[in-house]
């Protein structure tokens, strides 16, 4: 007989290795920039442990932003892998008996009245009912995604129970069971997509607990810290280009297209003026050539490193497709 190793482990062990070599080229990068840096001293601001950056008077020049913009893309890419190997891992993972056993025994008393009513609802619109609840705190998210996890699991053991007259035995159509099972799993996706820092939920935390499978535990832990690092990262960013933004505001410069060939200079003297190397140029692209090319981040990623998803990664289809139609990434809040 050969050995031969598992497939989940044989393909998303280097994935993520690949990953972690990516976000360390991307942590490098930030060595030889010398635009920003990060003011000495306790911040004023409310996470007073994080320091502040500091941009000149002007803000960043145009070549740094749209540099500071791709690494950008690159971390999100990243992020988004590593979200999607470790929910599929998690998913992948049993469910606790000692879960199961806690749970009630219909989604309506996991819910409450007035969201299982919404989600049963003939029409349902996710947007509509995430406008409806309190999202205020990272306590109420994460109370949330408690009580929507709980209910998927009682929906699924609905579905599965056998006998009607079982705990678990339900009179609603197994049709009707799979709509509102996938609605809540739609809920689920937009508030990973939408709060990637919120603490894990309590499903996730007993299944870590409770898990006896190495393999999962090491795909899990990994991509979590991945994701977890990557997260820290994007967030950095977005504080520099927050502080980059005001100072431009501050100085008469909002407005200003940051996807234009040229520089706010080259725009203020005129199109003959000579222009500055901008980063089409840094990549050896003709501006000529610019309205061809893919994005930034897809077309460079031979030339300075991969921004999108390695070919071999073993990912959630569903969990993608979903991931995707869900739009731009919103500001990230805290994990701490």
């Amino acid at each position: 007989m050969i050995t031969r190793q598992r497939t989940d482990l044989h393909m998303n062990v280097p994935a993520l290795k690949k990953l972690d070599g990516m976000l360390l080229d991307c942590l490098d990068n930030f060595k030889d920039q010398n635009e920003f840096y990060y003011e000495k001293g306790p911040s004023k601001n409310e996470k007073w442990w994080i320091p502040t950056p500091k941009v000149p008077p002007n803000g960043l020049s145009e070549v740094t932003r749209k540099w500071l913009q791709y690494q950008k893309d690159s971390v999100h890419q990243v992020l988004k892998a590593a979200m999607a190997i470790n929910a599929q891992v998690l998913t992948e993972m049993e469910i606790p008996e000692s879960y199961i056993e806690a749970l009630p025994k219909n989604g309506r008393a996991s819910l409450g009245d007035a969201m299982y009513k919404s989600i049963t609802d003939d029409f349902f619109d996710p947007d509509v009912f995430l406008s409806s609840v309190d999202l205020s705190s990272e306590h109420k998210i994460l109370d949330l995604k408690n009580k929507i996890e709980a209910s998927v699991v009682i929906w699924e053991r609905k579905m599965n129970a056998k006998d009607s007259k079982s705990p678990w035995g339900s009179a609603v159509s197994m049709e009707k069971r799979e709509i509102i099972e996938d609605r809540a799993e739609t809920i689920l996706l937009i508030l990973k997509h939408r709060f990637p820092g919120i603490p894990q939920s309590d499903l996730d935390i007993s299944k870590i607990q409770c898990n006896r499978d190495v393999g999962h535990a090491i795909l899990e832990s990994y991509s979590r810290i991945i994701e977890s690092l990557a997260f820290t990262v994007l967030s950095r960013i977005d504080d520099v280009m927050l502080i980059d933004s005001q100072a431009r505001e501050q100085a008469g410069l909002d407005g200003r297209p940051l996807t234009s060939p040229g520089t706010i200079a080259d725009q203020e003297n005129g199109a003959d003026s000579p222009s500055k190397t901008t980063l089409l140029d840094f990549m050896g692209w003709e501006n000529g050539e610019t309205e061809a090319k893919k994005d930034v981040q897809d077309e460079a990623a031979d030339t300075i490193q991969p921004t999108s998803k390695p070919a071999s990664i073993a990912l959630n289809k569903r969990f993608i497709e979903k991931l995707e139609n869900l739009g731009g990434m919103r500001s990230p809040t805290s994990r701490h």
